[in-house]
């Protein structure tokens, strides 16, 4: 027998504690924050004010943001991505052998596993760019990806969606929602095997009732949240653009957002203007002195 390799040896001594690990994280944070993320996305359906207030809430965060970003979402998606990998890897699949329900809910949760990966991979690339830094943007931007400016959220997610021909990106979004859908609810049924919460066949089949209802009122909010980023024509997003102003400005004064131009979509807003683009205006003034009347 091959002797093992030091990392496979590691996976191994501490399968138990990874897999729940692994589980937990599918769960919580990153199941919980999808589900936020889907009804936030979703309120887009009632215009563009709601779903602006929604992100100045988020953004409120300042620099905490980022934290907040890789400490509960980012890493937790690698590691249970990277983890999810692994077990696909040393798993198998008898499928052909045992053609039951469970078996191939268990092999689309592998490669609806992986189909969210990269999807939500190329998500995060489209519209946030991965890094937030200037030069990274420069470079991100022109290419089409970092398209997301928090301060004009709903104009610049609805052109974003119709960045490339042929709709490519509606498409791609709903195959990469639907995949991640069908990933958490099936899951939550999975999660509940490895921490031991139903383990015989009538507690089973009552949380499969469960997670299917789950699943489904999901799937609702991810095509309502699908639908109010992809359906937006030319004339709602500089509809969108006009609230948005409104909103900043009374956002800016009362606090909820920082004066940040770099979360404002256009040129005008930024990036700031170069003294070599500055044309000087020269105004004569012409200024009469009354004589003092003695």
């Amino acid at each position: 027998m091959a002797e093992l390799t030091r990392s496979q040896s590691f996976f191994i001594r501490h399968e138990f504690g990874i897999r729940r690990l692994h589980s937990l994280l599918g769960v919580v944070p990153l199941g919980l924050y999808m589900c936020v993320h889907l009804v936030t996305n979703a309120s887009l359906l009632g215009g563009t004010a709601p779903f602006q207030r929604a992100v100045y809430m988020i953004h409120s965060l300042g620099p905490a943001l980022p934290i907040v970003e890789w400490g509960g979402i980012f890493l937790p998606l690698l590691f249970h991505a990277i983890i999810g990998v692994w077990i696909i890897r040393t798993g198998k699949s008898n499928t052909s052998r045992y053609p039951y329900t469970a078996n191939k809910r268990y092999t689309w949760q592998r490669w609806t596993g992986l189909i969210a990966f990269v999807f939500l991979m190329f998500h995060i690339l489209h519209l946030q760019g991965w890094f937030h830094f200037s030069p990274w943007l420069a470079v991100m931007r022109p290419l089409g990806f970092a398209q997301f400016y928090p301060y004009n959220a709903a104009s610049s997610l609805a052109s974003a969606m119709d960045e490339w021909v042929w709709g490519f990106w509606p498409a791609f979004y709903l195959i990469g929602v639907m995949a991640t859908v069908y990933h958490l609810a099936n899951g939550l049924w999975t999660a509940g095997i490895t921490w031991g919460l139903w383990t015989s066949p009538a507690a089973m089949q009552r949380a499969t009732k469960v997670c299917t209802v789950f699943g489904v009122l999901l799937a609702m909010v991810a095509l309502a949240a699908w639908w109010a980023a992809v359906s937006p024509g030319p004339a709602d997003i500089a509809n969108a653009r006009e609230k948005e102003q409104e909103m900043y400005d009374a956002a800016v004064a009362t606090g909820l957002a920082y004066d940040d131009p770099h979360k404002r979509a256009g040129d005008d807003h930024a990036v700031p203007p170069s003294e070599d683009g500055i044309e000087a205006i020269i105004v004569e003034e012409t200024i009469i002195v009354a004589p003092d009347s003695q």
